[in-house]
């Protein structure tokens, strides 16, 4: 079977279908709303090979972050269960959420931002569906059933000896990779400590993250060894949202149909112009090797990622039959109608501006986020008293050391002054890092100085070295007075 053919697909239940012509099928399903099962050919190419060192490079990342620490704290780490947050050895917590919001405003507005210019390219190069997909359980199946004219021969044959060995050992594969990539991501959440102590004690010790884990586990085999592209064409929201970004300067795979039509099969020693036809020689390459089963020359689809495996395929083509490469290409749909090059829009300025000062103001929060945080809050149903003149008030205090050194303070009042504290223990509190320090103190102001039966103040938190590294307003009880 050449690989020239038009796709061949399967249904839902396995038997071969008859041929449809491509402009007329959608990549992934018939008419009648079947399944498609796309059978894509290994691609090989400049682009391909760009794919990989970025897939393998973002892996790597994946598989090496969860052991890396700086300063002694996880480089990434998002334990929503015990409430423990690090973003690049920084500690986070839920009073910093309003930062980590903002962060992902922005990350929004860039996706925005970089879709309006550069169309889907995220989902072809970065997304992790496409990276575990193409660079992990395609290649897989590559190795173990063949390219696709091997797995579509494997598919229509019987359920034999050489079907059933090989359909099993991809599977087995496939569910080992699964669990892998599990544990590897809930060591993002609860840490690879916990996650090796999991395994070293076993599933019985731990039944509910087992459970977890085999979920996921089976989530993970579902998507990559049959949900697939459905993801990308039928599920990812952001294959949505690009429908509504887009427009005729947004950089896309494209098709040049100006130079490719009339399309028509190749003949050795034709001058293909002087008979009116296009560059397109319709040998279905681009088609054939397309991840999502769709034929880029109908135009710009949803189910289009970016992945660059046409532009490859076409340029292979191209070169065969001596003509130009670029057939298919990135380019912008005003580039290839009216012959315009790429422009910053004024609407990517606009987005590109809100972008910027959004990016400022957060770096502006993650530098001034405080070393320390402190609350003086007064005991609930609490009061004041009276004693040798003086009015005093009791308040818990509660310190969190957001930095990585232990931090040693004493507590002052700011405003008003003359305020005497009286400590429950020391008067240097040991606060050490990354932790929290509770205790208790009293407070007491001369009873002339005293105006009003709640006033405001303000106590200050300082280190050892007399520097204020945060402070608290708060109100203090008095008993009432008439003013006259």
């Amino acid at each position: 079977m050449s690989d020239i053919e038009e796709i061949e697909v399967k249904g839902g239940q396995g038997q071969v279908l008859e041929p449809e012509t491509y402009r007329d099928s959608i990549g992934t399903m018939e008419r009648s709303g079947k399944r498609k099962w796309v059978f894509p050919r290994k691609p090989k190419g400049k682009f391909t090979n760009y794919r990989d060192i970025v897939s393998y490079s973002l892996l790597v990342i994946y598989f090496t972050v969860p052991f890396l620490k700086i300063n002694g704290n996880p480089f990434f780490l998002f334990n929503v269960i015990d409430r423990e947050f690090f973003i690049i050895g920084q500690p986070f917590y839920p009073q910093d959420f309003f930062i980590l919001t903002l962060g992902a405003i922005a990350s929004l507005i860039f996706i925005i931002i970089f879709t309006i210019a550069f169309g889907r390219i995220f989902c072809g190069w970065i997304c992790p569906q496409t990276i575990f997909m193409e660079s992990i359980f395609r290649k897989i199946e590559y190795l173990i059933e063949g390219d696709r004219n091997r797995q579509m021969k494997l598919d229509r044959q019987e359920w034999n000896t050489e079907k059933i060995w090989k359909r099993s050992l991809k599977w087995t594969v496939y569910i080992i990779i699964s669990l892998i990539i599990t544990h590897f991501m809930l060591m993002y959440i609860v840490g690879y400590q916990e996650i090796l102590k999991i395994i070293s004690e076993g599933p019985f010790a731990h039944p509910t993250n087992f459970i977890v884990m085999v979920l996921f586990t089976g989530a993970f085999y579902f998507v990559f060894a049959w949900f697939r592209e459905q993801v990308c064409t039928l599920v990812c929201p952001y294959g949505r949202l690009q429908g509504v970004l887009i427009d005729k300067d947004t950089i896309n795979v494209f098709y040049d149909f100006k130079r490719g039509e009339n399309r028509s099969s190749w003949r050795k020693g034709e001058d293909r112009q002087a008979a009116g036809k296009g560059d397109c020689i319709d040998c279905h390459q681009c088609v054939v090797v397309c991840p999502t089963g769709i034929d880029i020359r109908d135009g710009q689809q949803l189910e289009c990622v970016n992945c660059t495996a046409c532009i490859d395929a076409c340029d292979e083509v191209m070169e065969k039959v001596g003509l130009p490469k670029g057939l298919i290409r990135y380019a912008s749909e005003n580039e290839i109608e009216q012959g315009t090059e790429f422009k910053f829009t004024g609407r990517m300025k606009g987005f590109a501006v809100v972008l910027a000062l959004l990016v400022g103001f957060l770096g502006f929060l993650l530098y001034n986020r405080g070393e320390m945080e402190a609350k003086f809050i007064k005991p609930a149903g609490s009061t004041f008293f009276v004693r040798d003149g003086k009015i005093t008030n009791t308040y818990n205090y509660t310190f969190l050391n957001k930095t990585n050194d232990k931090k040693i303070v004493t507590i002052k009042v700011i405003e008003p002054k003359h305020g005497e504290i009286i400590y429950s223990a020391s008067s240097k509190i040991t606060v050490e890092r990354d932790k929290m320090s509770k205790g208790t103190i009293n407070i007491s102001f001369p009873e002339d100085e005293m105006k009003l039966s709640k006033q405001n103040i303000t106590i200050g938190v300082y280190d050892m070295k007399g520097k204020l590294v945060d402070s608290y307003k708060t109100y203090f009880e008095g008993p009432f007075k008439l003013q006259f």
